[in-house]
């Protein structure tokens, strides 16, 4: 895969297929709120990330992407997400975590593992902008398991391709400050993207609770 594809792709491997690699993000910044209606809003389901940099709260979309929604919510219940690593951060980009491979010290298979059963591709008209939420995959378009990755820009050219089902509501600042930690190029397949290891962003525990929302923006329906 040329070099500049590289750059502006987010890579998921399999361990079946170690040279496999997931697509995903790059973009100019805008805010995960715009077009939102403070006066309504709905008592919806939010996964709290606590991560040693602080939390992100992300809200879902049911009605979007069903299977990636609860398929995400039960990995999460069941501890999966539970000290995992941002193990792929590319400013302008995204901030991807989910392997369980990231759990131990061997930073050299970051990013090749998974759990659970997997879940079959939900694309939709929904944008990849600015704290979206979003699936990793394999080439396979309906191989995502358990990483996932938070849109830091706008990378519409995954629009379509990839299965988006969640929004941050609460902590773009901590992604921003994930994004932009130390990293080499460990566990990567050669993109400088995994954080140093002096400087892990580790997702503590996930928090799985009710909060009243506003509205969502107006682009974020299918």
């Amino acid at each position: 895969m040329p070099s500049s594809i590289i750059r502006r792709s987010v890579f998921t491997r399999s361990l079946a297929a170690p040279g496999a690699a997931l697509l995903l993000l790059v973009a100019l910044p805008v805010s995960a709120q715009d077009g939102e209606d403070a006066a309504a809003g709905t008592t919806e389901k939010v996964a709290i990330l606590k991560t040693n940099m602080g939390d992100i709260v992300l809200r879902f979309f049911p009605d979007v992407a069903p299977n990636h929604v609860a398929n995400f919510l039960k990995l999460a219940a069941d501890g999966v997400y539970d000290g995992v690593q941002f193990h792929r951060v590319i400013p302008g980009f995204m901030i991807q975590a989910g392997d369980p491979n990231t759990k131990d010290d061997d930073r050299n298979n970051d990013g090749m593992g998974g759990a659970g059963d997997g879940v079959k591709a939900e694309f939709s008209r929904l944008p990849h902008k600015r704290g979206v939420l979003s699936m990793a995959r394999s080439n396979d378009p309906n191989s995502a398991r358990s990483q996932f990755f938070i849109c830091v820009g706008n990378p519409s050219f995954l629009d379509g391709k990839y299965s988006a089902f969640g929004l941050v509501v609460e902590g773009m600042d901590v992604a921003d400050k994930i994004v932009n930690l130390p990293r080499d190029e460990t566990g990567s397949m050669g993109a400088i993207d995994n954080p140093l290891p002096g400087n892990p962003a580790i997702i503590e525990k996930v928090v799985i609770e009710e909060r009243r929302l506003p509205a969502r923006p107006d682009w974020a329906h299918s």
